[in-house]
């Protein structure tokens, strides 16, 4: 399909005067991406995939704190399309955060430029399509942002720099998925797992005595993944922007939408190895294989493939096991542990339940009994131009129901700088996974059973890890602590794709009466406009 190019000249002068206006002092990037279905077959099955500028997964996006990353965005595909950006916090500007509540989608044969920075951020994140379930036919990639030279990185500079992206896979077309969500079904279990597109035989290349970093991601549509490396140990450096403390590990649970970094060192004889990667609490376990290959390797893989771990507790320790690293330091030079997010007091308690159920006899999923349905037109352009009628801020209670599920445009009303204490409660019989965009948060407890006051005496308030994707296990609760110190329209949703997919989501507006551009950003010059905003006008310039 042909794009052409909306306002091209008009657009790059716009972007330059954006960079010289906010940010002069910090670097920008340019990028190009063309979308386009393409055949790919990572189970040996010849299926439709969805490719950036030709590759399955997409671009790798390698960026440094504070750089702004300018991304066109032409979408070559015969449905419209989103991509939104994993962790990025998009600071006073979610009209950039690419999900449907914010952002118009990009229409076929169109384009749209991205202007995001990576303001205050390191650490290993991904993009994704947020649209149609188009992420179960890939349009994903992986985000690097590493720190400023002159900041410290509480380890030695690797050899390398690897992204691992890990997840479930289906053979059955995006489409077909999608068809038979809409026609009231739910999906089956995954066909098989890949590690960087591929079923089998993604290798990584090693030189023995050095020592590298993986950033390994879940960009799955289900399923916690399980990952180790034969005979090797992976010492956890960082989560989602967060320096660890550097616990090692010899498989490493990483659950739907969640990444983490870590060093393996080659010091073991010099042979291949098995790179292991099976699905966690499922009635069956898929499981896949790649090789980490030494340089000097003397034979192929050899021995039996390395089980996984099968209980539940195992997981839970492991969790608690990651904390904050409180001399490190982050994106800036201070430490860490210099934000005592411990003392601070709460000024809210919302609690949060998954369910699941019917409406008009189709599979639905919800929280606190509200299923997620979107409505004509993105809820954050209804704020900006005044649209009355696309949603009702408090459409969403803020303490835990279980009644029946009720279809809603969901969105809950925050306070801009209140400081939130959040209770994810899951009293279904699988792991939940919960992403929350634009911030990240303390996971100060998680525990089995159910959730009271008396719960927050097992708090972790000093070294909790900060991150923006937490899991909740089985009949149990997870707790976490937010700032809402990032004005805007922000999705938190279920990173089970079929729960989003139906339901299990909805918007945080943080709101404040300032109009103050120290608080939040105008509308970009550039913004597509869609359902009842069409024929509004733009009159700020692209950020």
């Amino acid at each position: 399909m042909e794009v052409k190019s909306v306002n091209t000249t008009a657009m790059i002068l716009g972007l330059l005067f954006l960079i010289s206006f906010v940010a002069a002092e910090d670097p920008y990037r340019f990028f190009e991406w063309h979308v386009t279905y393409g055949n790919i077959s990572p189970l040996n099955v010849a299926q439709q995939g969805i490719l950036i500028n030709g590759k399955f997964p997409g671009p790798d996006i390698v960026s440094v704190t504070n750089d702004n990353l300018i991304i066109n965005v032409f979408n070559h595909l015969d449905e419209s399309f989103l991509i939104s950006w994993s962790g990025i916090r998009n600071w006073r500007n979610s009209y950039q955060d690419g999900v449907y509540g914010t952002t118009c989608p990009i229409p076929p044969g169109k384009n749209y430029t991205y202007v995001l920075q990576v303001k205050d951020q390191i650490g290993s994140f991904y993009y994704f399509p947020s649209l149609g379930f188009h992420k179960a036919a890939g349009g994903f990639g992986a985000i690097r942002i590493s720190s400023r030279p002159k900041i410290p990185v509480p380890f030695p500079a690797p050899a390398d720099d690897y992204t691992v992206l890990i997840g479930d896979w289906y053979k059955t077309n995006h489409k077909d998925l999608r068809a038979q969500l809409d026609n009231g079904g739910k999906l089956p279990l995954p066909d098989g797992i890949l590690i960087n597109g591929r079923g089998s035989g993604a290798t990584l290349n090693i030189e023995p005595g050095k020592t590298y970093r993986l950033r390994i991601s879940n960009v799955g549509l289900q399923n916690s993944l399980n990952f180790q490396i034969q005979n090797h140990m992976m010492k956890l450096v960082e989560v989602e922007g967060t320096h660890t403390i550097q616990t090692p590990f010899s498989t490493l649970d990483v659950h739907v939408g969640q990444s983490y970094s870590v060093l393996i060192t080659a010091d073991q004889p010099a042979k291949d190895y098995y790179i292991v990667v099976s699905s966690r609490f499922t009635s069956k376990i898929l499981i896949t294989t790649g090789v980490l290959h030494y340089s000097n390797s003397a034979g192929p893989v050899s021995g039996p493939i390395p089980d996984g771990p099968t209980q539940l507790p195992w997981s839970f320790d492991q969790a608690r096991a990651i904390k904050t690293n409180l001399t490190a330091s982050g994106p800036r030079p201070n430490p860490q542990g210099s934000y005592h997010y411990g003392k601070i007091n709460i000024t809210r308690t919302i609690r949060l339940a998954n369910s699941a159920g019917n409406i008009k006899g189709k599979q639905r999923y919800a929280v606190n009994s509200a299923s997620f349905y979107p409505a004509d037109t993105p809820l954050k352009l209804a704020d900006y131009f005044k649209i009355a009628g696309v949603y009702n801020p408090g459409s969403i209670p803020d303490q835990s129901t279980y009644g029946a599920i009720f279809p809603v445009t969901s969105v809950m009303q925050t306070d801009y700088k209140t400081f939130v204490e959040i209770v994810f409660e899951n009293w279904e019989d699988i792991v939940q996974t919960w992403h929350l965009d634009g911030y990240s948060f303390y996971v100060v407890g998680m525990e089995l059973g159910k959730w009271s006051a008396a719960s927050r005496k097992v708090y972790n308030l000093n070294d909790a890890v900060s991150r923006c994707t937490v899991q909740v296990y089985p009949k149990s609760w997870t707790a976490i602590y937010v700032s809402l110190d990032n004005v805007g329209m922000w999705n938190l949703r279920s990173e089970l794709w079929e729960r989003q997919y139906l339901g299990q989501q909805f918007y945080m507006r943080v709101y404040t009466t300032s109009t103050s551009l120290r608080d939040e950003y105008l509308i970009p010059k550039n913004a597509l406009l869609c359902g009842r905003a069409t024929g509004h006008h733009t009159t700020a310039p692209l950020q």
